[in-house]
């Protein structure tokens, strides 16, 4: 493994030279960051999104992080989710469901999906007042700071665009500052109808974790993280900037161009 580091403005680079040692050390951070928080909270909120991220925590459900993480006092969220049935190919909960949630033993009950009868905003209304219902039995902290709520850890993927969950470049939802789950019918990307949450709750988080693979995304990690590139005109990934820890997991390909 080859570490790039700048934690002032870009928080933790790592860089791995394979998308294999790039999964395993992904287990060991979020094995290690549930421990701690299982310890200290007596609960653990992660927070998922959808693409190859799912694929990347397969080391999970491997030893020794299956039989040592206390699966029961995880509660999983969805960044963003397509308004689509929970069993259609789209389904961002039907893919995390597969590959990662039917092979470890965390209660149904503490995996928060949409609601998929409604409409996106009906869906992303509904999706609000059960976090706000989970802030007020004390799941969910709220951050002392912004007064959204603040996760215990976030992991995100990176679209090609350089967009994260479902804020896209130049899409008005990248400027909402009021909502804490947004919708939108227009996603330039398919499915159109889809919910996200804001960047004020991505940036609450006590620690995010971008999880960036592949060849197809080096231009863009070359923007977001190069250091003589113009600031102007932001990525969405770019605007990621929690109040807590960012840690960067990139294989070298998508390293490549930095």
């Amino acid at each position: 493994m080859a570490g790039v580091s700048d934690e002032k403005t870009q928080g933790k680079v790592q860089v791995f030279d394979s998308e294999e040692d790039l999964a395993l050390a992904l287990a060991k951070y979020v094995a290690h960051l549930s421990n701690q928080f299982v310890r200290e909270r007596g609960a653990f909120t992660v927070v998922l999104s959808g693409g190859s991220l799912i694929k990347s925590l397969r080391k999970l459900v491997d030893a020794p992080h299956i039989d040592s993480v206390d699966w029961a006092r995880w509660h999983i969220f969805w960044v963003d989710e397509r308004v689509v049935p929970k069993d259609h190919p789209d389904s961002n909960y039907l893919l995390a469901h597969n590959g990662f949630l039917s092979k470890v033993p965390i209660p149904s009950g503490n995996v928060y999906a949409i609601n998929d009868a409604l409409s996106a905003e009906g869906a992303a209304d509904d999706y609000e007042t059960c976090l706000k219902h989970l802030v007020h039995n004390k799941i969910i902290e709220l951050s002392g700071t912004t007064g959204f709520p603040k996760f215990d850890l976030m992991l995100l993927g990176m679209g090609p665009d350089g967009h994260v969950a479902s804020l896209f470049p130049g899409h008005p939802l990248v400027q909402e500052s009021k909502k804490w789950v947004a919708y939108i019918k227009d996603s330039p990307k398919p499915p159109p109808e889809r919910i996200t949450f804001s960047f004020p709750v991505i940036n609450s988080s006590a620690h995010v974790a971008l999880v960036v693979a592949g060849a197809g995304k080096a231009d863009v990690i070359r923007k977001a993280l190069g250091s003589d590139d113009q600031k102007s005109d932001l990525l969405p990934v770019q605007m990621v900037s929690p109040e807590g820890n960012l840690a960067w997991f990139l294989d070298k390909d998508a390293a490549s161009k930095l």
